[in-house]
């Protein structure tokens, strides 16, 4: 494994940390962005290479690492402070083993619980303040990334979502709801290949998980949907649609639009046409003339039907936040 890529990687989830921190005003969080993506580029990285994350992160690996340069330099010196040049003494990070304070710990495992009121709430934004400052005063608690993520993912921020994901299993590669939570938000990125990794992993720690279960199901079916040539033209597979009770409804509507009927029509005279309706490569390219032509004499009913599939919600079960 490239020293280069771990350090890269490493540096990234910094960036991605400060950016979404509250302190940065959109343009700085704008370039922060652009940094991010350079790097990624350069090096060949991605938010789901998490086995390049590092046990620690990068603030507390330089803290640490200016720390035993400073008692070094006291060893030598004689000097009493253990705070490295340039850091105020109330910044080192608990000694040697960075270890936050009992009180550090108390306060941290109060702002959990209040960001687990927050997502019961569905205040997601608040949610994730309250798990920001959690890290803040424990930066190796796994749990806090974990749920941050959840966070995330409510507010649609997948790459954040991942981001933290990677550190809680940088952290405890043993944590399932890591991986879960990582499959969710990959599969919300379209990026099913990955998710099904994920939460094939997270049975591997947790095998009698309902919820990673149903969730690898539905990935796994959306991989399939996206390799199909059927309805290209509309952007999804028609077959997803079929338990819809929400496009079975408006799809009945939709059938009595006078525009769309001789549509329609047209379709199955093409079909017909270029070999009937039992030559299933003629259906679907008849059906791939009817989507294109919706699409230019009626482009918000293809949104509509975007929005449809895109309501389609992933399985959280009972799941409740640690």
């Amino acid at each position: 494994m490239s020293v280069e890529k771990r350090l890269a990687f490493s540096i990234v989830q910094f960036l991605r940390e400060q950016s979404h921190g509250g302190a940065l005003n959109s343009d700085e969080q704008e370039s922060l962005e652009v940094a991010v993506q350079c790097l990624e580029t350069t090096f060949k990285i991605s938010s789901s290479d998490v086995h390049l994350a590092a046990a620690q992160p990068l603030t507390e690996i330089f803290l640490n690492a200016l720390l035993k340069v400073s008692q070094r330099a006291s060893s030598a010196g004689g000097g009493a402070s253990n705070a490295p040049p340039g850091v105020p003494q109330n910044d080192v990070i608990g000694g040697p083993e960075s270890s936050p304070s009992p009180e550090d710990i108390e306060r941290a495992e109060q702002l959990k619980n209040e960001g687990n009121n927050h997502m019961k709430e569905e205040n997601y934004r608040s949610a994730v303040e309250c798990y920001s400052r959690a890290i803040e005063l424990d930066l190796r608690n796994a749990v806090y990334y974990c749920n941050r993520a959840a966070a995330h993912s409510k507010l649609g921020n997948y790459q954040e979502a991942t981001g933290d994901c990677e550190r809680a299993i940088g952290i405890d590669p043993a944590y399932s709801k890591a991986y879960g939570r990582m499959g969710l938000a990959l599969t919300a990125m379209s990026k099913f290949p990955e998710a099904i990794s994920y939460f094939k992993k997270a049975l591997v720690l947790d095998p009698d998980n309902e919820t990673y279960k149903s969730n690898l199901k539905i990935a796994e079916q959306k991989q399939k949907e996206a390799s199909s040539p059927i309805a290209a033209g509309l952007g999804f597979d028609m077959a997803s649609l079929i338990n819809n009770p929400a496009f079975i409804s408006m799809a009945a509507s939709v059938m009595q639009n006078q525009q769309v009927q001789p549509l329609m029509s047209g379709m199955m005279s093409n079909a017909a046409g270029v070999g009937g309706l039992s030559d299933i490569s003629s259906l679907i390219e008849a059906g791939q003339q009817f989507a294109q032509q919706i699409q230019q004499q009626n482009p918000e009913l293809i949104e509509q039907l975007r929005n449809h599939i895109r309501s389609r919600s992933f399985s959280n079960g009972a799941e409740e936040h640690s």
